[in-house]
């Protein structure tokens, strides 16, 4: 069953771009070590802060992903960049 991983997040205005090319290249190392990733979405909120929306083809994969997270050298850099991070994952159950 899809799942999706909620990522909600804040940068300074002024690293907006970097992490936005950081997390690409997580995202590619992601896709490279770990199948499953089947698509990725960032959004900016009305008040500045961020939501991304990772999709993965099963919990297993994702929490494989997710375990290993402290190891993939992208990691770090991309999340050095962000502030007050929340996260929270959802079964898809329908998509209309």
């Amino acid at each position: 069953m899809t799942v999706v991983r909620i990522t909600r997040f804040k940068t300074d205005p002024a690293n907006d771009q970097a992490m936005i090319d950081k997390r690409a290249t997580l995202i590619a190392a992601v896709r490279e070590s770990f199948p499953g990733l089947t698509e990725a979405r960032l959004g900016r909120l009305e008040d500045g802060s961020w939501v991304d929306h990772w999709y993965w083809e099963s919990a297993a994969a994702m929490q494989k992903a997710l375990a290993a997270a402290p190891t993939i050298p992208e990691a770090g850099p991309a999340f050095a960049l962000t502030t007050d991070s929340t996260a929270e994952t959802a079964e898809i159950v329908a998509v209309v």
